[in-house]
């Protein structure tokens, strides 16, 4: 086995099961005699992948027939790889089951999901105190961390800088009902001992937000020293810089796996509908008491989330966030269908060549 120091970043040996190897994953490795070795990918630079095996880590390129297929291991999945040690290579030949997948859409009208990272257990939104707090992008993040299946956390970070960081988390709380809100400053520590509880050892959490909001700052603070490079966000809107170029796991001093994300400023909403219900569950229980079933909650007769706009119960920015996110929905459920059958005309199209050169082969 060719192993090697990561090209993302010097890794800690661990075990698979310090990885999160799982008896699921033991039973789907089992078809594979030989040759052959598990890992988890750690982070992807170009054309290969940084692979965490049994007490060390291999840079593997992927295999035709997955290349062909289309097929690419994302950050956190559980991959296997075909040893090659006459050749002091390894190749990523299969992808294990994704206990979760979580992707955002892409901008476009041709953009299909992107795997943003997979076998996420939680999921930490983070946003900052100042112009990055911003509920509507929080309530995209939701969406989309709900359709994969894992658990969403809201950091507020750089809570230090807010009048009151108590009232900002209670203004989050109210758009994210049931998620937990957490007030922390990743610069000086504080609030950041109030995420130990989602930091169980071989648990694996994703980082996700805008540039500039402090995760790889807070990754520094978790790992216990400068992993990440970190850059000042703009005097004159907030913002910051890509400092995180590549997406990458690392394993913290207690045990967790930490996957750092490029900063996210749009958020496509996908195919996430799993979501929405998770992330409106108060617009869906109102709707619950409208008169007609298929209501649509903009002007129909009987709508009780319309009168919930009307007496207070419910803003209207809310509202018109579900409006939009549902939109977006239905854009990619039409843009899906559309592709599916320019799919079918392709076959088609494939099929009648290989009849016409078949017919002209059996004429000679």
């Amino acid at each position: 086995m060719s192993q090697s120091t990561s090209r993302c970043k010097e890794q800690h040996p661990c075990t698979l099961e310090d990885l999160g190897w799982t008896k699921e994953h033991d039973a789907a490795f089992s078809k594979y005699a030989g040759p052959y070795l598990a890992g988890r990918v750690a982070c992807r630079q170009k054309t290969v992948w940084d692979v965490l095996v049994d007490g060390g880590s291999v840079t593997a390129g992927v295999s035709g027939a997955l290349r062909k297929i289309g097929r690419f291991p994302a950050v956190g999945d559980f991959v296997v790889l075909l040893n090659q040690p006459e050749a002091g290579t390894s190749m990523i030949v299969d992808i294990l089951p994704q206990k979760t997948r979580f992707a955002r859409g892409t901008p476009g009208r041709e953009g299909a999901d992107q795997v943003i990272a997979a076998n996420i257990d939680t999921v930490f939104i983070v946003t900052a105190a100042g112009r990055d707090l911003n509920a509507r992008r929080i309530e995209r993040f939701l969406a989309i961390t709900h359709a994969s299946g894992a658990c969403p956390v809201v950091v507020i970070n750089k809570s230090d800088l807010a009048d009151d960081p108590v009232a900002l988390a209670d203004e989050i709380t109210s758009i994210s009902p049931g998620i937990p809100v957490i007030p922390i400053s990743a610069v000086s520590g504080e609030g950041v001992d109030r995420l130990d509880p989602y930091l169980s050892p071989r648990t694996t959490i994703a980082l996700i937000g805008s540039s500039g909001v402090g995760k790889s700052t807070l990754i520094n603070r978790l790992v216990g020293r400068p992993v990440q490079a970190t850059s000042h966000t703009r005097d004159y809107d907030d913002r910051g810089r890509h400092t995180t170029t590549v997406r990458q796991l690392f394993v913290l001093a207690g045990g967790a796996l930490m996957i750092d994300n490029p900063g996210l400023r749009e958020v496509g909403i996908g195919t996430a509908s799993a979501g929405i219900a998770d992330t409106f569950p108060d617009i869906l229980e109102l709707a619950e008491g409208c008169r007609f079933s298929d209501c649509r909650h903009e002007e129909e007769p009987g709508c009780a989330v319309q009168a919930a706009v009307a007496d207070g119960t419910l803003s209207a920015s809310r509202l018109n966030s579900f409006h939009r996110l549902m939109r977006e929905l239905a854009f990619e459920r039409d843009k899906e269908e559309i592709g599916l059958v320019r799919l079918e005309k392709k076959r088609w199209k494939e099929i009648g060549k290989i009849a016409r050169d078949f017919a002209k082969t059996k004429g000679r």
